[in-house]
């Protein structure tokens, strides 16, 4: 894969193609993402993950309404509460952290106070939870306990992508083109299913 045809698979700029190509193509060799429709579903997936290759750290500027994303994690007064509402720009930081750690704390790690908001999702795949930063910074070498941030380099966002693959056994899904069951086993649910069937077929238009 070159970095025209990742550009058009990620249906990403020439700028973007720029930052993401090497490092993208990096992971999949470091991590066994070494087919082209393990390719196409890794590079689709992402997509979704961040934005288009544009957010390797999780925004949580909610409107009331959008934070029903997060279910029964939030009671309604508390989405009232928190959720950004008509005419607001955005949320402050303080808000979007009262968010996480009311949906992410007390699992997977995050047990104490300001957990949710110190381990919320950054990287390309957005690596979310306590847990999940420490497997993670084992595997890679890296102390995300004591510094998420550093999930936020390029190399590293791509990298800890590149772990959570195989660390969750994607490629079998992605090898029986099952986008749901890799969905589900990357986001936890469905969010943004669509987003990804699109991303897939057109990744796959181009790399198969």
């Amino acid at each position: 894969m070159n970095k025209e045809q990742f550009m058009q698979a990620a249906g990403i700029s020439q700028p973007l193609a720029d930052k993401w190509y090497q490092v993208v193509v990096d992971a999949m060799k470091e991590f066994g993402i070494d087919t082209p429709k393990r390719q196409a579903a890794f590079i689709a997936q992402i997509g979704t993950e961040s934005n288009g290759f544009r957010a390797v750290q999780e925004s949580l500027n909610y409107s009331v309404n959008g934070l029903q994303i997060f279910g029964s994690r939030l009671t309604s007064a508390q989405r009232e509460q928190l959720g950004r509402k008509p005419g607001e720009l955005a949320l402050s930081p303080s808000r979007q952290a009262s968010i996480a750690n009311i949906v992410y704390g007390g699992r997977y790690g995050n047990n104490q106070n300001g957990d949710g908001w110190k381990y919320r999702g950054r990287g390309l795949k957005q690596v979310t939870f306590k847990d999940n930063y420490d497997n993670c910074g084992k595997a890679l070498g890296l102390d995300l306990v004591s510094d998420p941030d550093l999930t936020l380099t390029d190399n590293n966002a791509a990298r800890s992508a590149g772990w959570f693959w195989k660390a969750n056994n994607c490629n079998q899904f992605a090898d029986a083109g099952d986008i749901n069951g890799l969905t589900k086993r990357i986001n936890g649910g469905f969010n943004g299913l669509q987003d990804r069937i699109d991303r897939t077929r057109k990744a796959e238009a181009v790399l198969l």
